[in-house]
């Protein structure tokens, strides 16, 4: 059997760091996994190919052995043979758990079919089995999706549902209330098929809060403007506002000034997974000045204007 150049197969030189073979992994086991090319051979192998440099690269002691043997390595191996398993010569035992098996070690944090090692792993790194090669498998877990939704503010703050189409299937998903904008909700389980029957990957719904056009959202608290007649802020009353729940009346002290904020304790954005906690809404004061006023409304205000001249003389 051929020598396997395990740095080539991850596009790499023998100076590559820790890291650097991690990324080439990472990248290489995504782009040929079978979940992306189903009924391709031709990736499978890659795939298993991809996992076995991985395997050996990936761990320090087995990356040293491997680098030592190099192409030579059959004469690493007949020389141990020869002697009788000269540890001096090639020591098989350290490449084997106590079984008689193949290390189960892995570095880089993915799963595999463990039993998809190719010949040349066996005699390198797979020790010699009373009974055969191993079948212990392992699992690789399945790809994670993702996907983007758009909700109203209005669906933020009572929670909703949406129904999403992936491979064939309608996935319901539940929206609490007091979702962010941004905010990523995931679905698990729900992703691509693991190998081996392991876990399956989940699916990552990143929501968007459309903008609404009389609030502004800063976190769970909503600012918005209230139009109060001149009257009602002179004299003090009653004005009506709008919240996401429900219109409510709120109280307006006498002179109050153009621009002033009202503070409305509990009446913002509920609080993401928090039961009957609530933001507040900052409501901005806007005085509209009346229009077409009448001759007796025109003297009126000339009478208070040469009232507040007198009283100030």
């Amino acid at each position: 059997m051929d020598f396997k150049d395990y740095y080539k197969i991850l596009g790499l030189t023998k100076t590559a760091t820790t890291d650097e073979i991690k990324k080439a992994f990472r990248k290489l086991a995504i782009k040929y996994h079978p979940d992306k090319n189903p009924n391709d051979k031709l990736a499978e192998e890659k795939f298993k190919e991809i996992n076995e440099a991985n395997q050996v690269l990936g761990d320090a002691e087995k990356r040293k052995k491997y680098d030592e043997l190099g192409e030579n390595w059959k004469y690493h191996q007949q020389s141990g043979q020869q002697t009788g398993g000269n540890e001096q010569d090639f020591d098989w035992s350290q490449w084997t758990d106590k079984q008689g098996g193949r290390t189960g070690q892995h570095t880089s944090g993915e799963q595999f079919n463990e039993g998809d090692f190719s010949d040349f792993f066996e005699n390198v790194f797979g020790g010699r089995f009373s009974g055969g090669k191993q079948n212990q498998q392992r699992t690789f877990k399945g790809q994670d999706y993702r996907a983007e939704m758009q909700i109203s503010l209005e669906e933020s703050f009572t929670g909703t549902t949406r129904e999403i189409q992936l491979d064939n299937q309608k996935l319901r998903l539940k929206v609490k209330p007091g979702v962010k904008d941004a905010q990523v909700l995931r679905l698990k389980g729900k992703g691509g098929k693991s190998v081996n029957g392991g876990e399956d990957g989940d699916v990552y719904i990143t929501v968007h809060v459309l903008e609404h056009p009389h609030y502004k959202r800063k976190e769970d608290d909503l600012y918005c403007d209230i139009s109060v007649d001149l009257y009602t802020a002179v004299l003090g009353g009653q004005s009506l506002i709008r919240t996401l729940g429900k219109p409510i009346k709120i109280t307006i002290a006498a002179e109050t000034e153009n621009g002033k904020v009202l503070r409305l304790k509990g009446m913002g954005l509920p609080r993401y997974d928090k039961e009957n906690e609530f933001g507040d809404l900052y409501a901005k004061v806007n005085i509209q000045m009346p229009k077409n006023l009448s001759a007796k409304e025109i003297e009126l205000f000339k009478e208070l204007s040469t009232i507040k001249n007198t009283s100030n003389a």
